[in-house]
């Protein structure tokens, strides 16, 4: 029986192919495009979950706000975890990481660097929490001593070769010498480190070491022991805050922490688990990069609206066409076959249909991998060896069959064999509702998706163009300032003499996110908690201002003859507002790390500059502070509107003459500008082309019915062209009809559109306003789309000649 259901099947295909070849097209199309986006939702959802114990794992985030900041952190005070450690046998290990930037790396003996970022200081803890093997060194010993580092294995293959890296030394920055003691197998890809290359013994740092409860620089890892609730872990924070920041507050300020919370102040501390890091943890000092949930929830809907849309076509090409098979079911019925029988006989069509969709959908994700890869910056593989995606991609095939033939095999099988018989089958019933029904849903989603486009695509325009109270146009940014050691003032000097050159400084911290530095001030003599003011604190030059485009509202910047600047302060409007100064200028501040030291340093406000954003359009502009003060972490160059490739190869010239041996990379400030936005860029893009990809679905759904339609109505368009219909009037009449459909969509799916993308743009401090002709626009373009779909077999039906009209039955 059921060889024969695939034969009937098979040549009901064969004998239909126009309408066979739009719904196996179509529903590959949206099998292809759920298959990929759901290969992007599992490879977020796996970060991390490659480690032992991965379920037990958290790391400590703190929420600080204090002195007009509310900071939202991934770091931990420096003794944090050992301390717990020993107050809280719950705790079967702690480790704590410490990303301290870049470094330029070489073998001992070598004259040539190579620049490595996914360097890290790590306590000789860490392989006790996370379970990356060594392929050589005991995991309990190979970061317990000073100046001892633990390298991947793709470092050691990059600087010892076959060698066995153990017990030989590489020099960093030039002037730090690490000894091998472990080679550690690669770090997973899909982890919150972003695949670490080198660890450094944390003993080698003194700050590793200090007491300092108010310091938070260190990323602090807890590994639960079996059976331990982490929610009931976190009450203990409260105890471990009352017992010793209390007696570090007391001990600075002469205030107790009911102080500092009566004047709106507090420190909290919370566990977020390992495997939620990468998507649900957008904090500052994160080690690498993050994901966005929002963005998996987006795209995991999307999914399923594509496949529901393909699906949906096969159900209205089906239902609709139900009439010319509405003879079959009465001639089947009347020799005695049971609806059973012809349920399944719809459905195996419908699973076979599936399936030669499943194959082409694999071939087209197969082939559309790369470029997808690409526009989400991902290295998604198809997963061919394993067994359990062959299982799901089966189950999937059959599943999306019996969903989408159900309703067409219950409902042509429902007809009477009598009625059927005499011709007294409705063309439209039921049938018809649910068809316009499905209309309706697959363009509503279609707007949404283009309504939600246009959103994300005024965000990235408004953000590009938004004044930003700096210049980043024009303006090369020359890396690692310090392989220069003491040569970086002379190099600036150097390049300044360039004629396309107009300005440069030399600073580790840039107005798009670079260096960042926290700290509290104080007004001098006043060390009570209401009045402090936590501030970014950037160390600058004399040229700073100037090179970076920023404004002075009032007083002065930096001058190099002036020796006093050498304790002057510049602060942003911010943070003049938040210290409350009638007039800032001349006023004098203080840093809280510095209270109880006699001799401390108090800076004198000699000028504020109009705020700027120097972080994410999400945030606020917050404090800021600008000291003068040597800094190497980056040469800032502003050139004039010439030749740049010229005057890049000039100053790569001189950089080999001073730093030999140094490897010279540079970048643009709008090229950094523009990576903080580069998720929501990605996802602009991949939002396109599924928007794209679910209009030709729809169109295709779309095309079908209106070839039916005009076939189901040539004897009536026959007889008004006899009666002196023009082609204009038969083109309305066949369109006028699903046009009101498609203008239905409009209606319901605008403001569902509106309220998502109200949402997702509310992550944002600074965005656009929605307006109502974004939806008048993509209801324009849903209406064009539509119209151009409907046109052809409207005309084509227009145009057909009258006398062979009539003669059709």
């Amino acid at each position: 029986m059921l060889k024969n259901y695939f034969k009937i099947a098979w040549r009901n295909l064969r004998k239909h192919k126009f309408y066979s070849f739009l719904n196996i097209f179509g529903l590959s199309l949206g099998l292809a495009s759920c298959l990929l986006i759901t290969l992007y939702v599992v490879d977020e959802l796996s970060y991390d979950k490659s480690f032992l114990h991965a379920d037990r794992i958290y790391r400590i985030n703190s929420d600080i706000k204090f002195g007009g900041a509310d900071m939202k952190l991934a770091v931990a005070p420096d003794p944090m975890a050992f301390t717990l450690k020993k107050d809280y046998p719950q705790l079967e290990a702690v480790a704590r990481l410490r990303e301290n930037g870049s470094y330029l790396v070489r073998r001992t003996g070598s004259i040539d660097n190579l620049k490595e970022d996914q360097v890290v200081f790590a306590d000789s803890t860490f392989f006790k929490v996370f379970s990356t093997p060594l392929v050589a060194g005991d995991p309990n010993t190979v970061l317990t001593e000073p100046n001892t580092m633990v390298i991947s294995e793709r470092d050691a293959s990059k600087y010892f070769g076959k060698e066995n890296p153990v017990g030989k030394t590489l020099l960093l920055d030039n002037k730090h010498t690490y000894r091998v003691t472990g080679v550690m197998e690669n770090m997973p890809d899909r982890s919150h480190f972003g695949g670490l290359n080198m660890l450094l013994s944390m003993s080698s740092t003194d700050e590793s070491r200090r007491d300092n409860w108010g310091s938070h620089n260190f990323n602090t890892y807890l590994l639960l022991r079996e059976g331990v609730d982490a929610r009931q872990f976190e009450k203990n924070f409260d105890t471990v805050i009352e017992k010793y920041t209390g007696k570090w507050v007391q001990k600075l300020m002469g205030a107790s922490l009911a102080d500092l919370r009566k004047s709106g102040s507090y420190i909290k501390y919370s566990l977020i688990r390992l495997t939620d890091i990468h998507l649900k943890s957008d904090r500052t000092a994160e080690i690498g990069p993050n994901g966005n949930i929002q963005y998996v929830y987006i795209f995991g809907v999307v999914a399923v609206f594509l496949l529901v849309i393909a699906c949906v076509n096969f159900m209205n090409l089906a239902t609709a066409r139900s009439s010319n098979r509405a003879k079959e079911v009465g001639v089947r019925k009347a020799l005695g076959s049971e609806r059973s029988a012809l349920v399944n006989q719809f459905l195996t069509e419908a699973v076979l249909l599936s399936f030669l969709s499943l194959v082409l959908a694999l071939i087209l994700a197969y082939a559309a991998l790369p470029l997808f890869n690409n526009l989400a910056s991902k290295q998604i593989v198809f997963p061919f060896q394993n067994i359990w995606f062959w299982l799901i991609v089966i189950f999937t095939g059959a599943w999306v069959g019996i969903l989408a033939g159900s309703y067409p095999a219950f409902f042509l099988s429902a007809f009477q064999p009598l009625k059927v018989l005499k011709n007294q089958v409705s063309q439209e019933g039921k049938g018809g509702y649910l068809r316009n029904s499905l209309v309706v849903f697959q363009f509503m989603i279609s707007v949404m998706l283009i309504v939600g486009t246009g959103v994300i695509f005024r965000q990235l325009n408004y953000i590009q163009t938004k004044k930003l109270g700096f210049n980043k146009d024009q303006v090369l940014i020359i890396n690692d300032a310090y392989a220069l050691n003491k040569q970086a003032a002379a190099f600036k000097e150097e390049v300044l003499q360039l004629p396309n050159v107009e300005s440069g400084t030399i600073s580790s911290y840039l107005p798009t996110p670079s260096s960042r530095s926290d700290n509290t001030f104080f007004p001098e003599g006043q060390l009570q908690q209401d009045k402090g003011i936590n501030m970014q604190q950037w160390t600058v030059d004399h040229d700073y201002l100037k090179t970076m485009g920023l404004d002075v509202k009032s007083g002065r910047g930096f001058l190099e003859n002036y020796p006093s600047d050498s304790t002057g302060i510049i602060i942003n409007e911010s943070a003049a507002k938040i210290l409350g100064f009638a007039d800032p200028l001349g006023k004098k501040v203080f840093m809280f790390q510095d209270a109880l030291n006699e001799n401390r340093t108090t800076y004198t406000i000699i000028g504020v500059v109009k705020n700027f954003h120097f972080e994410s359009l999400r945030k606020n502009i917050g404090a800021l502070s600008m000291i003068l003060k040597p800094s190497s972490g980056s040469v800032a160059i502003r050139l004039k509107s010439n030749d740049v490739t010229q005057t890049i190869a000039s100053i790569k010239s001189l950089w080999k003459n001073m730093a030999p041996g140094q490897p010279f990379s540079y970048r643009f400030m709008d090229d950094d500008f523009d990576n903080v936005y580069r998720s929501e860029q990605r996802v602009g893009q991949i939002f396109i082309t599924f928007a794209v990809i679910s209009i030709i679905i729809g169109c295709l759904g779309l095309f079908g019915l209106s070839a039916y339609t005009a076939e189901r109505r040539t004897k009536e368009i026959g007889v008004r062209k006899v009666l002196g219909a023009s082609v204009s009037n038969i083109v309305t009449l066949l369109s006028t009809d699903f046009l009101k459909l498609v203008l239905l969509a409009i209606l319901i799916g605008s403001p569902i559109a509106w309220y998502a993308m109200n949402l997702w743009l509310s992550e944002f401090v600074y965005h656009i306003n929605i307006s109502w002709w974004m939806f008048a626009a993509a209801g324009l373009l849903a209406i064009i789309i539509a119209l151009l779909t409907i046109s052809f077999q409207s005309i084509k039906a227009a145009l057909m000649n009258p006398v062979k009209s009539l003669k059709t039955e």
